[in-house]
């Protein structure tokens, strides 16, 4: 990744509404979230909502897909995986070793993380 690049999906993470759909959305999984329960889930105005989403897409953060008459946003996970390992690459002099008591101290169970979940609650309105 070049540093324009990081720069770029750093930068549509630095505003608090992004950043929560972000957050919102890796919690959700491989299964994503439409954008309307996004919306009603943030207390946000739908196109409110859908901005940000633009923004975080064209990041390369978020990836939306059409389902019916609503657009289910999911992260993409390659790249959120590519900043992450951008930013660790050079960890502690090129000893990524090191760095590994930080991410044990996370204590994140990534492989449960990424299981779609049934979601009851997938209605909305068109998405414009």
């Amino acid at each position: 990744m070049e540093i324009e690049r990081a720069v770029a999906i750093l930068s549509a993470l630095a505003q608090p509404t992004r950043l929560a759909i972000f957050r919102l959305l890796m919690k959700a999984g491989a299964g994503g979230v439409p954008a309307g329960k996004v919306a009603r889930m943030l207390e946000a105005p739908q196109n409110t909502i859908s901005t940000h989403l633009s923004t975080l897409a064209h990041a390369g953060l978020v990836i939306g897909t059409r389902d019916g008459r609503m657009v289910r946003y999911r992260v993409d996970l390659a790249t959120t995986r590519d900043l992450l390992d951008y930013l660790m690459k050079d960890c502690c002099a090129g000893n990524p070793q090191v760095c590994l008591p930080v991410v044990r101290d996370l204590d994140l169970d990534v492989s449960a993380g990424c299981a779609p979940q049934s979601d009851d609650d997938d209605s909305e309105g068109p998405t414009p």
